[in-house]
């Protein structure tokens, strides 16, 4: 069966320079891809990924308008 969604990503407003944590819920446990339109993010100062069972999470630091 192919991996869904269980919880999708939901809209935040956040402040430029503050910080975020977007999280969505996997039907089964899978690698999970983070980007921002054609650009596949990287672990950095500014993103951080975690990944518990069927639960990914992306945090984004220092908000820019970019980040949209």
């Amino acid at each position: 069966l192919p991996v869904l969604f269980k919880e999708e990503l939901k809209s935040e407003e956040v402040q430029e320079g503050a910080s975020v944590t977007l999280s969505c819920e996997l039907t089964k446990e899978a690698p999970v891809k983070w980007k921002i339109g054609p650009t596949v993010l990287k672990a950095s100062d500014k993103y951080q990924m975690r990944q518990s069972g069927t639960t990914a999470e992306l945090v984004i630091r220092d908000l820019e308008v970019k980040d949209a």
